[in-house]
């Protein structure tokens, strides 16, 4: 008689998951089958769309950067070797609010060029900065691209002289012009200079200032910043206590230094991203392997708005950890980005840091394979979701690919998030049935 109710059981319980809630992946909506009862114990997932993309050829590919666009899409910025002219052209790719591709672009002649930085201007075009070997006065010259909202060239522009000159990170000012960093071996002081560059709105050069002393400057990332005036990291050999430090530079509106500040210990600091926080202060992550449990960590420094250390955490364990991005969110807190040798699946993972307003970690995620993996940009999004983009040698279909990575506000991307609403619901679905089956059977 109980196998007889078992069996009774088992095929009821076939016939009535046919009613399971069919998941969107985008989680759009929660779709209901047709012609089939309404459940109320319907999984809530978390709001805003997730996914996990790759982009690129049979080469090396990578993204350097990518922002949300107006229509809720992204955009991304980096170097392809699979696609375009050259040795290596500068890739512009522009997806839906899904991660889908829409359309791509790319930038260069028949030499090595790269992009590194973009940001989409007022007028809905983009503005895109990086290296050209195949253009300019140089070895190698800052490249500024202007698009327009399809990614088709409105102007360039290439600054340098006879030797090696880069731009790392541009910005839009609110004059409608650009802010440009990177470094300088044509200019300068020393070996190779931290360079500033400010452009009016057709890229035309109105000022430009060089950073340094005997050894190795370099800017990696630049803000306009409340009230005018810029801010910029990147590092010095020059100046502080070790082989390099962490280099803090606050300017005035034509580019005039303000204050400096360095921060690092007997070893190697590098300052990679800096943003204006909402107490006028600033937050900046890199790396550090003066500090820390490992060879290399995480490191995120708080300062007021003078440039004075508030706090500062490292994050990392044996091995080798870096810090790219840092974003303050709309909770106060920070979202870091970098890559980690210490943890996750492969050689190194991408590693995603969320802390509290005082650097507290209050959670991290790894996202990898068995090979190199690894983030340099992320923001936080319209639904309080991040996007991150870096490369990826463990997935896609060359050497490495373009890798875009959308979570939920707790860094979860759609397979953890499915996997788990759908087991809560499938637990509270056939609680009662498990239950009735119990007593029937008499155990």
């Amino acid at each position: 008689m109980k196998k007889k109710i078992l069996g009774i059981f088992v095929v009821m319980l076939l016939i009535s998951c046919t009613s399971a809630p069919a998941i969107d992946l985008n989680f759009k909506k929660e779709k209901q089958m047709e012609n089939k009862p309404s459940i109320t114990n319907t999984p809530i997932l978390p709001s805003g769309v997730t996914f996990i993309k790759t982009f690129g050829g049979v080469m090396d590919d990578l993204g350097y950067c990518v922002q949300q666009t107006t229509d809720g899409g992204y955009i991304i910025a980096g170097p392809t070797y699979s696609f375009g002219s050259g040795g290596s052209d500068v890739w512009l790719i522009k997806t839906d609010s899904s991660g889908n591709k829409e359309w791509e672009k790319t930038h260069g002649g028949a030499n090595h060029d790269r992009g590194f930085s973009v940001r989409q201007t007022t007028d809905g075009g983009y503005i895109i900065v990086g290296e050209t070997f195949s253009y300019g006065a140089g070895i190698c010259d800052v490249w500024l691209i202007k698009t327009n909202g399809a990614g088709n060239k409105e102007w360039d522009k290439t600054f340098g002289g006879s030797d090696y000159d880069v731009g790392w990170c541009v910005s839009q000012t609110t004059d409608g012009g650009y802010i440009i960093t990177g470094l300088t071996w044509s200019e300068g002081a020393g070996l190779n200079d931290l360079w500033l560059i400010k452009t009016d709105s057709s890229g035309n050069k109105e000022w430009d200032k060089t950073f340094g002393g005997k050894n190795f400057e370099e800017g990696e990332c630049v803000q306009e910043i409340n009230g005018g005036g810029y801010i910029v990291t990147g590092y010095t050999y020059s100046f502080g206590s070790g082989g390099s430090d962490l280099w803090l530079i606050k300017t005035d509106s034509t580019g005039n230094k303000i204050w400096e500040k360095t921060f690092g210990g007997a070893d190697t600091e590098v300052g990679r991203y800096v943003q204006q926080t909402t107490d006028s202060g600033y937050i900046i992550t890199g790396t550090t392997k003066s500090f820390g449990a490992g060879k290399h960590d995480v490191w995120l420094i708080k300062t007021d708005s003078s440039g004075n250390k508030e706090w500062d955490e490292t994050f990392g364990g044996a091995d080798y950890d870096n810090g790219e991005c840092v974003c303050q969110t709309t909770d106060s807190g920070y979202i870091i980005t970098g890559d980690t040798y210490s943890f996750g699946e492969g050689e190194n993972d991408l590693l995603l840091i969320k802390t509290d307003s005082s650097g507290n970690k209050e959670w991290d995620k790894t996202f990898g394979g068995t090979k190199e993996d690894g983030a340099y940009y992320v923001q936080q999004t319209s639904d309080e979701g991040f996007i991150i983009t870096g490369k990826t040698n463990s997935f896609g279909p060359g050497i490495s690919d373009v890798w875009l990575i959308k979570t939920d506000k707790d860094g979860k991307t759609i397979n953890k998030a499915i996997t788990s609403s759908f087991f809560v619901w499938f637990l509270e679905r056939y609680l009662n049935e498990f239950q009735v089956l119990r007593q029937l059977l008499g155990v």
